[in-house]
């Protein structure tokens, strides 16, 4: 499984971003994929997850701002980032598992900064 994700940049706060995230190989028993970020000094966390049927979790702090969608047609996941905050600054990471729970392949993480 090959994840190839796009889409991150620098942005003033109160901004928006899109993230996108194409996934490539043996990916049909891939049913959750979602959206992961690591900030300076901090662990990586959930952000949001979505599962092939549509059903979605998002964390506390994006809750309200951030919407995550896929297209199971193209295999692609999409995160759409708004009100962004100087605190979403991370590098973020697409993810892609058979059941929620397991994180099993993981892309390349693309970088978002948030200035205030």
């Amino acid at each position: 499984v090959q994840l190839q994700a796009s889409g991150g940049g620098l942005v003033q706060a109160g901004g928006s971003l899109r993230l996108s995230c194409a996934a490539s190989g043996k990916i049909l028993s891939m049913n959750v994929m979602g959206w992961y970020r690591r900030a300076p000094g901090k662990q990586r966390e959930l952000v949001a997850t979505i599962t092939r049927g549509g059903t979605t979790n998002y964390a506390d702090s994006v809750k309200g701002r951030f919407t995550i969608s896929r297209d199971t047609a193209k295999n692609t996941v999409y995160l759409q980032m708004n009100s962004l905050k100087p605190e979403d600054t991370a590098v973020y990471y697409c993810n892609v598992s058979p059941v929620i729970g397991r994180t099993d392949y993981w892309g390349q993480g693309t970088q978002v900064t948030v200035s205030s």
